[in-house]
């Protein structure tokens, strides 16, 4: 297998409304600031993929829009995923893989401002016996909550203080939506109170991939992909154990996670009582720094949320924060997709 890495990422300032810009125009400040990193050029990219949801921007085939960011002419070599681009890195990662190219550029996007992400979501569920219901993103994730509560696994004082955690990591986060701690409200849907969930915003990002020495040329400290893998659950929450996440620990075993301790872990978690599962099922201790940006607490744009985990914990990999570090992205309702990426960096020459 080829050694790939990502050598390049970026982002915007997540924010509540981008009611003055497109997604195209929200896209290309961060499509150009991800190749200005590297030096590299459209026509040098080897392939392009993409994550977005149709059911957020209200058209058919609405990514075809966004590559007017990207430049489509002449051809290029062009994927898209109906999911967080988190899994459009993992098509990308594939491609260099096989050694079809040697860079690709993969990016993703979201606007949860123009209407009700919580109604969006329930397309999600099962179209029989479920979605008729309209239970929402919330209502699903205190489920879990509640259910994790009645085992012993948590409690309301406990999903506080993963909150002002992460809250407070992100007073570091420039591109944050939300910084510092802050009151934990009243409950949207018991037992989950505002601060339990994530904040309704508009966002995109991007990175970069190169493979082998290609990679090293570009930056001076590659973010090696060791290994990823994706499992997803039973579609019927009723089949499931909410408390656990078994897609999660079995891509974490196929892409390496549990080789060896990683130092940091970016976990996709939008409610708080999601990272309760993910720790539990990741085998995280107290000595791994997670969430170190904040978090999609501190700032969620559907459709990029699962990519800036995997871009965030690059970044850390590239100023040396981080020597070996876990990246995870979740789809659909309570943890039922999910994403693992182990992240390295080469030695400190000493």
């Amino acid at each position: 297998m080829r050694d790939v890495a990502i050598v390049a990422f970026s982002q915007t300032d997540h924010v509540r409304r981008s009611e003055e810009v497109s997604e195209v125009e929200m896209l290309m400040p961060v499509l150009h600031d991800v190749l200005e990193r590297t030096g590299l050029r459209t026509g040098d990219i080897g392939f392009t993929c993409s994550g977005s949801c149709d059911y957020l921007a209200g058209r058919a085939f609405s990514f075809t829009m966004a590559l007017d960011g990207v430049g489509a002419w002449p051809p290029i070599p062009e994927s898209h995923v109906e999911m967080d681009g988190a899994w459009a890195l993992y098509e990308a990662w594939v491609k260099l893989l096989t050694g079809e190219a040697d860079t690709a550029l993969v990016y993703a996007y979201g606007k949860s401002s123009p209407g009700s992400v919580r109604d969006v979501l329930t397309r999600q569920l099962d179209p029989y016996y479920l979605a008729p219901l309209w239970p929402d993103s919330v209502a699903l994730a205190a489920l879990q909550a509640q259910a994790l509560i009645d085992a012993g696994e948590t409690d309301e004082p406990a999903l506080a203080a993963i909150a002002a955690r992460s809250r407070t990591a992100a007073e570091g986060n420039p591109h944050a939506q939300l910084r510092g701690p802050r009151p934990q409200g009243g409950y949207v849907v018991r037992p989950l109170r505002t601060g339990d969930c994530p904040p309704v915003g508009d966002g995109a990002a991007a990175v970069v991939l190169a493979a082998g020495d290609r990679a090293r040329e570009l930056c001076p400290r590659p973010a090696w992909i060791r290994g990823m893998d994706h499992r997803v659950e039973p579609h019927a929450l009723g089949v499931r154990d909410l408390t656990d996440s078994p897609s999660t620990r079995l891509a974490a075993e196929r892409a390496g996670a549990f080789a060896r301790p990683v130092d940091t872990a970016e976990l996709h978690a939008p409610f708080t009582s999601q990272e309760v599962v993910l720790r539990k099922a990741l085998r995280l201790g107290g000595s791994v720094t997670v969430n170190p940006s904040g978090g999609p607490l501190a700032a969620n744009p559907v459709m990029a949320a699962g990519l800036i985990r995997v871009g965030e914990a690059a970044a850390a990999v590239h100023r040396g924060a981080s020597d070996r570090a876990l990246a995870h992205a979740t789809s659909g309702p309570c943890l039922q997709q999910n994403l693992v990426a182990v992240l390295e960096g080469e030695p400190h020459v000493r």
